[in-house]
């Protein structure tokens, strides 16, 4: 699988239509942040205004913790990000900590750049120029200390080249976010709106640096990038420090449920966030597809034959789903606590 969060193959290969599959192949919130009508309708008629944007990135600085010195740039999702920053970076090659995801060392192989992987940001080969981490890593949600991302940055500053970190799921743990350095060092963090709140489909991201690499982003995303609803809901949504709070530890409790449910298996768990889980089982392939047959989509990987990611189910019924297909596989569902 490429990417998780897209059931056409699982339909084409196990049948069924989209409704009736539990799709656990993704990392995104199911329990998204509540939008109201009024933070919709009003903005499909009309171009975004520039008000609306700056309240957005005013939203997104206090939630995010970005210094003052530092600056923001919203886009349609920080994939539109991860395509842009290869063509915008100087000239040289790329390190990219891996296994991540995939399309950071895509991106920079087909923006013309050479790319090394490497499993360790203190690891930077001599002669990169830039280098790409994840933080929380996906799938095994690894976190790199912030003085080990100062560290790189300031020995690629020496370089004149840029350190990209991508922050996709960060929000379940706002203290390892390095956004405090990105004043004064060539830092570009990648924040995603949609996987915390639950909104993917609004296709919201941000990169946060220094206002010079900002101010380059901006101008090759154009004028009115982002859509209106969607700076709109992302003001609304960063600014609800309450709901975060509560989600974060409402997703924690449904992680910790989860991995009672995986361990049935006789499988490990590997890492993750509180947003995915990831399993490692000698037959992980097998447990793919009986799942599969009961139309529920999990995230394997092309080159691990041993893992899975799950994403959390986010009702009773859908723990209940996923418990009893393993049941079938033969895995004894774990007792509910009372």
């Amino acid at each position: 699988m490429e990417h998780g969060g897209d059931l056409s193959d699982a339909i084409t290969r196990f049948g069924g239509e989209a409704s009736a599959w539990l799709d656990l192949s993704t990392g995104i919130n199911p329990v998204p942040w509540p939008v109201p009508d009024d933070l919709l309708r009003p903005f499909l008629q009309r171009l975004p205004a520039r008000a609306i944007e700056e309240a957005l990135i005013d939203a997104a600085r206090s939630a995010y913790g970005v210094p003052a010195a530092a600056a923001l740039v919203a886009a349609p999702g920080t994939q539109a990000l991860i395509q842009w920053l290869p063509r915008l970076a100087p000239n040289g090659p790329v390190a990219v900590v891996a296994p991540t995801y995939s399309e950071h060392g895509r991106a920079w192989a087909e923006g013309g750049r050479q790319f090394v992987t490497i499993h360790n940001i203190d690891a930077l080969p001599a002669d990169a120029r830039h280098a790409v981490i994840v933080n929380p890593n996906n799938p095994d949600g690894r976190v790199t200390p912030i003085d080990a991302i100062a560290r790189a940055a300031k020995s690629l500053q020496a370089r004149s080249g840029w350190l990209v970190v991508d922050e996709a799921f960060v929000d379940v743990m706002p203290d390892a976010t390095a956004a405090s350095l990105c004043a004064d060092l060539p830092l570009i963090i990648l924040r995603s709106f949609g996987k915390f709140y639950g909104l993917a489909g609004l296709r919201l991201g941000f990169a946060i640096a220094s206002p010079e690499i900002i101010d380059q982003i901006r101008k090759a995303l154009g004028p009115w990038s982002v859509a209106g609803p969607a700076l709109a809901i992302g003001s609304a949504a960063l600014r609800d420090a309450s709901w975060a709070s509560d989600m974060r530890r409402e997703i924690a409790q449904q992680a910790n449920r989860l991995d009672g449910i995986l361990t049935t298996t006789d499988g490990s768990i590997a890492g993750g966030t509180s947003l995915f889980r990831l399993l490692r089982h000698p037959n992980a392939a097998s447990i793919h597809e009986q799942l599969a047959r009961n139309h529920i989509w999990s995230r394997k990987f092309t080159y691990a034959n041993d893992l899975l990611r799950f994403g959390l189910p986010g009702s009773d019924e859908g723990f209940a789903r996923l418990s009893a297909a393993l049941a079938q596989h033969g895995f004894t569902p774990p007792p509910r606590e009372r």
